[in-house]
Order: C-alpha cells, then structure tokens, then sequence
C-alpha cells in the first residue's frame, strides 16, 4: 500500500502560552460503580472500578461529547490521562474544549478494586519474589495472569453503563494507550452502536493475534504464571529513558509528576521495598483481531512516538492500513511510548481534539502525517 506522508513541523494545533489565560476551571470528580468480574482472579464477584471526570465548572454535560480514556497494561488511567504538571493533562486539555471526560481503572489497577491475590508478594515473578524480599518457599494463591482482555471489556461495558446512565447519552468516544489500543478497539467493534469516535496512541496491535475460544477464555490456570507485577521508580526511569534520544524531550519535572502519582495511586506498593506501583499480569483469552479490525468502521485516529520503544511503530502503520472505515495516522517526531507527557504533548491532544470534533486532523481524513520536531 503506498504511503502519503504529509509533515507537518511545527503545526500550530497546540495550545500557546497567551492562549493558557483565562481558562476554565476544570473540576474533577470521583466516581465508582461495581462489575461482576470476568477476570480470572475474581470470577463471578463484584468488584469496584474508580472513574474520575473532569467537566468545566458550571458547564451543562453534553450527552453527545462523552469521552471515556482507558489505560495500558502497567499505568492507571488518572496517571496515564490527568497528570497535574503544566499542560499535561489530556483530560483536562478536553474538558476545556467542551467534553465531558471520564477516566477508568481496570480491576487490579489504581485506584480500582485488586484481586485478593495481589497482597501476597507470592504471586508475583520469580525475579520479583526476590526483589520485594518474598519467602523462598512461598506458594502461589493465585496460578495465572488475573486478568485478561475479555475481562477489561467487561469493565468498559460497566464503566460505559454507567457514563451513559449518568449523563443520559447513547454513546461515547474512546481515547486509549497502549494495551488500551486492544481494550477500546476490541470493544468498539464489538459495540460499534454504542461508539462515536477511537483515539489511540501506541496501540498494541498485532497481524498475529488470533482468537482463542470466548467460552472460558481466560479462566484456565497457567502454571508458574505470575497474577501480577510491579515497577519500581528506576525501572521505570530506565525504560523511558531508553526511548527517549531527543534534547529535551520529556521535563524531569513532568516525569516525577508522573511518579508521585503514580505511587498515590497505589498506597500498598508504595510502603514496598522497592516501592512502586502494582498491575495485573494478562491472561489469554480472545484478542483484538485483524478481522474485527478490518470490519470496524468507527472513525479511528491512530498516533505513534517514531522512538516508541514498547509498541513497534510498523504494527500501527499496520493498523492503519487494514482498519475499516475513516482513520489518520500521526506519527510525533522526538516521542516515545509516552508521547503525551513529552515536548509534543499538545501536538497530539490538538490532533485529538480536532479528530474528536470533526473526524479530521488538520482539516483531513485518511491521511499519514508527521508532526513535530
């Protein structure tokens, strides 16, 4: 398929400091609501799921602009989504322009309720027995990933349930990170009526994913399988910093921003030795597949860091040549896998914001482009 690349340096799409005064204020508000759990480590049980909105102070919630952002496999969707540093929050840069964003934790993530196993150090890796200090001769609770993607979809259909309920609107757009790519993509072709617009950065997409029977899925035991896993602030560090050659391109303070949230998100990973935060380790089950992806139809901005150390650029030039229906391609010079708390952050949450408005990025559909410097 031939490509068509039109770069565009230095767009003026992002917001400018003179446009930063006299802004809304921007209200944030907790939510819960209960999923009866089809993930692996608490099937059948009700667990909790944390939302957090952000709407402008005194604005009327306008049922036909709803926004739901769903995380990826190791960050929480307030970390991820709502970092309280300068301009890098991509729910508060939407709620400014009129919508009413809601995030969401995944069970076993945040501030969402965990399985009973993610307590005990047990359950976690080998290598991470040792590093949290765990008892040599310590058992598993729990054998296998506790969650899985058919579970994460089950806890969209709740927390959009709920948004829906709330705010008396049929549909919602989707913003997703990462594994949140196969979260928010699986789920809207499977309720395409339920969806108006996808945005994702970095989705973890793969031509070879195949589809495991649904019956079940996930439920079986996957011997010396870990439930869960941690990340520690230097581990964290060291992966962004592997991605990230570029002069400036992520703030130091911005980055410890990240963390400290990161860490409030998770009070019982952060009294660990190494502390840090917790997040399920996947199980199998049915995957976003090139068939359900050829036969989306929802209108699909799909954007990527060029030094993207986690998800290959190439699956998402992938992505955009077999998806159905209207897309855009966004690839951000000088941004890695955390494009959206680097330099050119307000480059990707304008393009969202216009593709959320419109269907366009910079006044076009069905386009590659390159943004940034």
């Amino acid at each position: 398929m031939k490509k068509s690349w039109l770069i565009l340096a230095g767009l003026a799409l992002a917001a400018t400091p003179a446009m930063a005064q006299n802004k809304p204020r921007i209200l944030s508000v907790d939510h819960h609501t209960s999923v009866v759990s089809a993930a692996p480590a608490a099937l059948g049980r009700t667990m909790q799921l944390y939302l957090r909105e952000r709407i402008r102070a005194g604005a009327k919630p306008d049922p036909a602009k709803l926004v739901l952002f769903v995380h990826g496999a190791g960050t929480p969707a307030e970390v991820s989504f709502d970092v309280p540093y300068s301009t890098y929050s991509w729910m508060a840069y939407l709620a400014e322009a009129g919508y009413d964003v809601f995030s969401v934790d995944m069970e076993g993530y945040g501030r969402s309720q965990r399985p009973a196993a993610f307590a005990d150090r047990c359950n976690l890796s080998d290598a991470q027995r040792e590093q949290h200090k765990a008892p040599a001769d310590c058992k598993r609770s729990h054998e296998g990933g506790s969650t899985s993607l058919v579970s994460d979809w089950n806890d969209i259909t709740a927390a959009v349930n709920y948004i829906t309920r709330l705010r008396g609107g049929t549909k919602v757009s989707l913003v997703g990170w990462s594994q949140g790519g196969p979260r928010t993509g699986g789920w809207a072709a499977l309720n395409p009526q339920r969806v108006n617009r996808l945005v994702v950065l970095a989705p973890a997409y793969n031509r070879a994913a195949g589809q495991l029977p649904a019956a079940g899925a996930g439920r079986g035991a996957a011997p010396n399988i870990a439930a869960f896993n941690t990340q520690s602030e230097e581990e964290f560090t060291a992966n962004w910093d592997r991605q990230a050659p570029c002069t400036g391109q992520y703030e130091p303070a911005a980055k410890q921003s990240v963390w400290r949230e990161m860490l409030a998100s998770d009070p019982v990973g952060a009294k660990w030795t190494p502390a840090g935060r917790r997040a399920p380790v996947t199980a199998a089950s049915a995957s976003w597949t090139t068939d359900l992806v050829r036969n989306m139809k929802i209108p699909t901005l799909m954007a990527v860091g060029v030094h993207d150390g986690q998800v290959n650029p190439q699956n998402v030039r992938n992505l955009y040549e077999d998806i159905g229906g209207d897309k855009a391609f966004v690839e951000l010079a000088c941004s890695s896998h955390n494009a959206m708390w680097e330099k050119n952050h307000l480059l990707l949450f304008a393009a969202s914001r216009e593709w959320l408005d419109k269907g366009t990025v910079n006044g076009q559909k069905n386009v590659m482009l390159k943004m940034g410097e």
